[in-house]
């Protein structure tokens, strides 16, 4: 789309930036403005002034996204930089941090701490901001378990503040009832406990062997693909991965898409892909599994953006 002048701001403003290098999968069209705020400050004041018709999405660090091929109308907002990944100590059980930061650093500062509680963060790809838009979680635990509370931005630059003491998210499976316009900026998130940080640090360790020997973690790719069906069926129905091998989906291949041989609830990018090859892989192991077994299987990747270049 053609943009309307943009307001100013601090941080660095590109107009028809490539995305694919912003996201795993390295797929994608451009944006027709990519916004990197320099804080929040700069976020809600850029927000405040921006023309209201201008569609706005938060990019994350695009760890369980495909951008179609199209690229994205309007403004995409990605947090990246020090003052998006800072973690600090806030509390003997609590630490904040900034939405960009990574699962896996604020998985490794609670346990130089010797915050015990929070290791299952380093099992989820990407950012902590968004692990909150989907509630994201492994090894038993989800990011609600551990949130006290959550600021943001809307859409038209105003500050919220979700959590104890002020209105509750809505969160549920792989889901959170947070608006669609609302930007995460900051969290905070408490500990169970507290331990020696040599054990804590063993732990992850060991949870972080754990995730490469099961799941295809250098490759192109994003984290899980399907949501486990919710409620849970019978056994052999509680897990994507298994109903997907169920159906002889693994391996399989759209173009240069491919399941993954390690974890087929993982899909790969074996160098030539294109997010439309992505998509349709996606779709056809949704297919197939319902063919064999009757589930519905749910997307946990996001698809956003233009199918088509415009």
């Amino acid at each position: 789309m053609t943009l309307p002048s943009l307001p100013p701001a601090r941080g660095k403003l590109i107009q028809g930036a490539a995305l694919a290098p912003y996201t795993w999968f390295r797929v994608g069209g451009p944006a027709d403005a990519l916004f990197l705020p320099e804080d929040v400050s700069d976020l809600s004041s850029f927000l405040a002034a921006l023309d209201p018709s201008v569609p706005v999405t938060a990019l994350g660090v695009g760890s369980n996204l495909i951008v179609r091929d199209g690229g994205i109308s309007g403004v995409v907002i990605r947090l990246m930089g020090r003052a998006w990944g800072e973690v600090m100590k806030t509390g003997e059980l609590e630490l904040t941090a900034g939405a960009g930061a990574l699962d896996l650093a604020v998985a490794k500062a609670a346990g130089k701490h010797g915050m015990t509680g929070l290791e299952f963060l380093s099992g989820i790809p990407g950012s902590l901001g968004g692990a909150t838009r989907t509630n994201a979680g492994c090894y038993g635990r989800e990011l609600k378990d551990v949130l006290v509370r959550l600021d943001g931005v809307t859409r038209s630059g105003e500050r919220r503040t979700y959590g104890e003491g002020h209105t509750p998210v809505d969160f549920g499976y792989r889901h959170s009832g947070l608006p669609e316009d609302f930007i995460v900026t900051r969290l905070v998130l408490r500990a169970t406990g507290l331990a020696a940080p040599e054990a804590i640090a063993a732990e992850i360790e060991a949870l972080q062997a754990r995730r490469a020997e099961t799941q295809p973690i250098r490759e192109k790719t994003s984290g899980s693909t399907f949501a486990n069906p919710d409620p849970p069926g019978t056994p052999d129905q509680r897990s994507a991965w298994k109903l997907i091998d169920a159906a002889g989906c693994r391996g399989l291949k759209v173009g240069g898409a491919q399941v993954s041989p390690l974890h087929c609830n993982f899909l790969i990018n074996t160098g030539e892909a294109s997010a439309a090859d992505l998509e349709a892989l996606g779709e056809l192991v949704r297919a197939r599994v319902m063919d064999h077994s009757g589930v519905n299987l749910r997307w946990e990747v996001r698809r956003i953006g233009r199918l088509q270049p415009t």
